[in-house]
């Protein structure tokens, strides 16, 4: 699923800490142990990273 997103998605959080927030993909990174990173920006303007694994993106 993380090898999906792109920037501009809809997405939401169903993992980790910041489970059940939304907003838009943006900023995906690649780590140096492989892991896909994201910034998320939700609605209100917060920001917050996440992994791409801990997201779904919305169909609408």
């Amino acid at each position: 699923m993380a090898e999906n997103l792109k920037d501009g998605d809809q997405c939401k959080v169903i993992n980790g800490i910041h489970k059940g927030k939304s907003g838009i993909v943006m900023d995906i990174n690649t780590s140096k142990t492989g892991h896909i990173t994201i910034t998320v920006l939700q609605e209100n303007g917060e920001r917050f990273k996440t992994l791409g694994r801990n997201v779904e993106v919305i169909s609408i």
